[in-house]
């Protein structure tokens, strides 16, 4: 398909994102991303998914969960200030090796909660270190270790963790958007979210 055309197969979205085919699918199933046109007996993918895709690879690399960006996503307003709130220490990375120096905990262990994927990759979040949110987990489970918790306990302690601080951003971003109830009446959340998106800006 010309580079100057008006939509784009999957593969072609998939080259201008540095994504690989069946990484969109799999956000297509997830609700990340919206359906392709028909066009014809083809689906055409336009501009829209393009800046999608890239809003999705910005909030992974700020370690959203899936349910999270869902919910950011389709967040009309205060998005912004969630993303100011979960941003942790912006800068600080950390090497496995400095993690594991940092943290105290063993790499056995450590290699358990890769295995897991309680620790993910860096790469999955389009980083090559690892960052704050990382070490916090990772130092958490390594003081528990040290009290002289068993590893099958200690990896469902940092699944509890993991979970939680994934549910944490899913209910505070469906709060900030409106989804979540709360006690204030409409007039005063009208005024919360005037509030939330001056803060933001």
């Amino acid at each position: 398909m010309p580079e100057d055309s008006a939509g784009w197969r999957i593969d072609d979205l998939a080259r201008r994102t540095s994504l690989t085919v069946d990484t969109i699918r799999f956000y297509q199933r997830e609700g990340l991303l919206q359906p392709a046109a028909k066009v014809g007996r083809t689906k055409e993918f336009g501009p829209d998914h393009l800046a999608r895709l890239e809003r999705i690879r910005e909030l992974q690399a700020k370690r959203f969960s899936l349910a999270a960006i869902r919910a950011l996503l389709d967040a009309d307003r205060g998005a912004d200030l969630v993303e100011e709130v979960f941003a942790g220490d912006i800068g600080v990375s950390y090497t496995l090796e400095e993690l594991i120096l940092k943290s105290g905990i063993n790499e056995n262990t450590v290699a358990i909660l890769r295995s897991e994927r309680l620790l993910r990759d860096p790469s999955e979040f389009g980083q090559s270190t690892y960052d704050a949110n990382d070490l916090d987990m990772i130092r958490a489970v390594g003081e528990l270790s040290r009290l002289g918790i068993p590893n099958p306990i200690l990896i469902e302690l940092a699944r509890i963790y993991v979970d939680g601080v994934e549910s944490m951003q899913s209910q505070v971003v469906e709060i900030f958007s409106g989804q979540h109830p709360t006690s204030l009446t409409p007039e005063e959340f009208v005024v919360f979210r005037s509030n939330a998106d001056s803060a933001a800006h």
